[in-house]
């Protein structure tokens, strides 16, 4: 294997600043929406027939980006001896494969693998425009598998025109603060970070814990960091239509189940299972909603599942909300210092993209945590889809949201 031909990533800049544009700059932006329907007809917002968007601080937004991508011009051919390449960078938090091209005959195949095996992801299937499963850690192995004679030609086998590094946990974590410090000074930390990782609730809060295995975490085209989770007993996740809107995105997400703190007090990670997504089912932008479905539904069905509220949320009651703020393992806002302890709703309506949409709620969130589910305490029912930051934060009120989609769940 020392003969393989190591590819270095760019360079990149350690600046705190730097990809600071992913959620764009804090200027105060209208987003061109109709009314849906179900707003329109239904007395329980109490909007007229002139309601219209309103004008929302798209700094406010979830989004952040965690890596960057680097241009390639690389091969694997049948005509090459060596059939491995190394993409490395020495300080990447993960490795992602971009194939312009993938042309394979009988039974070949690619894989993509971490160094030492216990990582890898294998492509059976010619096609164009496709990325790779990400590999976790600064190096991705690359090779070409061929399994019986044939043509020792180079117009088949892996074109790789780009891959995607992530940025080092110090880099990202100074983004998420330079984020935040833009957009507003709190942001959507109210006060002090309440937030703990999931492990710390196992002995107290069990049920608590349970709920958060259907919430995931998501990589959008090889650097955009979200939060999502299934919803319902089939193959079906919600996210927010500002993380992904388009079945060509959905390809393009990465979606990450049982991604968590080995202990409370840190100290390891678990290993996800990573899977991609497949096809929009819904998507609404006043809503804030993307239902869609993923590849390889089997392998992560035993996570479980999420119920969206039928009733709206009431002010006072008990919340909390299992995400990945900045892409970490996952992480619940259980308790509040706002609030005088527990999460609570303190405001059932609350403007979103369209006047009393949103639940608000002063738990703790990050940039990345778009997506996220607000769930009761009580009934452990999803009552908003988290998605503004600004103290207080905010989620679409998933009862409305269950009346735009509840036959497809």
């Amino acid at each position: 294997m020392d003969a393989r031909e190591r590819i270095p990533g760019r360079t990149r800049r350690r600046r705190r600043a730097a990809l600071v544009s992913a959620a764009g700059a804090a200027a105060v932006v209208a987003a061109a929406i109709t009314i849906p329907q179900a707003f329109a007809d239904d007395g329980l917002l109490g909007l007229g027939a002139d309601s219209g968007p309103l004008a929302v601080d798209e700094a406010l937004l979830g989004i952040i980006e965690v890596g960057e991508v680097t241009e390639l011009a690389e091969s694997l051919t049948y005509a090459d001896e060596d059939r491995t390449i190394e993409l490395h960078d020495p300080d990447a938090a993960y490795v992602k494969v971009h194939f312009e091209r993938l042309l394979l005959t009988g039974d070949d195949y690619v894989t993509v693998s971490s160094p030492d095996g216990s990582e890898s992801y294998r492509y059976e299937e010619s096609g164009v425009d496709q990325w790779a499963t990400s590999i976790t850690g600064d190096t991705a192995v690359v090779e070409l598998h061929r399994t019986a004679a044939g043509p020792d030609t180079s117009g088949l086998g892996a074109l790789i025109d780009r891959a995607a590094f992530g940025f080092p946990t110090d880099i990202v974590d100074a983004l998420v603060e330079e984020q935040s410090r833009q957009a507003r000074p709190t942001e959507s930390i109210c006060e002090t970070n309440d937030k703990r990782p999931s492990p710390c609730y196992e002995d107290s809060y069990p049920d608590v814990v349970d709920r958060a295995d259907p919430v995931a975490r998501l990589l959008i085209d090889g650097t955009v960091l979200c939060t999502g989770f299934r919803v319902g007993d089939r193959n079906r996740m919600l996210t927010n239509n500002h993380c992904l809107s388009d079945g060509w995105e959905a390809r393009r997400t990465e979606v990450w189940f049982g991604y968590d703190c080995a202990a409370c007090e840190g100290g390891g990670e678990t290993n996800p299972i990573k899977v991609d997504g497949e096809r929009v089912l819904a998507t609404s932008e006043e809503l804030d909603y993307t239902l869609f479905t993923l590849d390889d539904f089997a392998s992560i069905e035993r996570f479980g599942s999420l119920e969206l509220a039928d009733e709206p949320a009431r002010r006072g009651q008990a919340i909390y909300i299992p995400q990945h703020p900045a892409g970490r393992p996952t992480e619940i806002a259980l308790e509040s210092s706002v609030d005088g302890g527990n999460c609570v709703v303190s405001d059932p309506r609350y403007d979103g993209y369209v006047a009393g949409s949103d639940v608000a709620y002063y738990c703790d969130t990050e940039f990345g945590s778009s997506g996220s589910p607000v769930l009761s305490r009580d009934t452990h029912e999803v009552v908003a889809l988290h998605h503004f930051g600004g103290c207080p934060n905010s989620g679409v009120n998933a009862s409305i949201i269950a009346r735009e989609i509840g036959a497809l769940l």
